[in-house]
């Protein structure tokens, strides 16, 4: 495990250089990004890996819109990466009840438990699960995933993900590298 002094896309190469290395003595063929603008996933392309890239969903910064370009997806996607942009799993309708009725709901109760380890591990967690239940990636495999605590990537995790209505059946087997300093965003 290796720790970046702190939070941030500073870390993104040695990040992604140390999830591919893990996947590779692992023997792990499924890695799983997170990415916004789709620069991180774009690093990936012809890793040598099956990559699946998780971007925010249509509407999280401005209505209608996603925060990926439409060239950049094309990209992604003719390089063989999937690209999937859905309601994001520890958001969705709670934090619609958040942001009506001011209370805490279950998802973010979870979501705030995972950003002790960082907002990586909670983004890891959670666009593995997204993913699997797309079914970009098979079930009960274990996979790498990479993220970031804002922009770039910061954190990489192997862990085999359940589905959601079991994601507490989710395992995360290792973390690979995290910031040792980071926020609670």
């Amino acid at each position: 495990m290796v720790y970046w002094a702190k939070e941030g896309r500073e870390n993104t190469e040695a990040t992604i250089r140390a999830a591919l290395k893990y996947a590779a003595e692992k023997g792990i063929d499924y890695l799983v990004v997170a990415s916004s603008t789709g620069s991180t996933a774009e690093k990936l392309i012809n890793c040598g890996k099956q990559v699946v890239c998780v971007t925010y969903q249509a509407g999280f910064k401005e209505a209608g819109q996603l925060t990926m370009q439409p060239a950049v997806r094309q990209r992604l996607q003719q390089a063989g990466i999937p690209v999937l942009a859905t309601t994001h799993l520890m958001a969705g309708l709670d934090r619609a009840l958040r942001f009506k009725f001011q209370g805490v709901y279950p998802s973010e109760i979870i979501a705030y438990t995972l950003r002790m380890f960082g907002q990586g591990v909670k983004v890891c967690v959670e666009v593995a699960v997204m993913a699997l239940d797309a079914g970009l990636i098979p079930f009960g495999q274990e996979v790498v995933v990479v993220a970031g605590s804002g922009r770039g990537a910061d954190t990489a995790v192997a862990m085999v993900p359940a589905h959601s209505q079991y994601i507490f059946d989710s395992k995360i087997t290792e973390i690979i590298c995290k910031p040792r300093d980071f926020s609670h965003h």
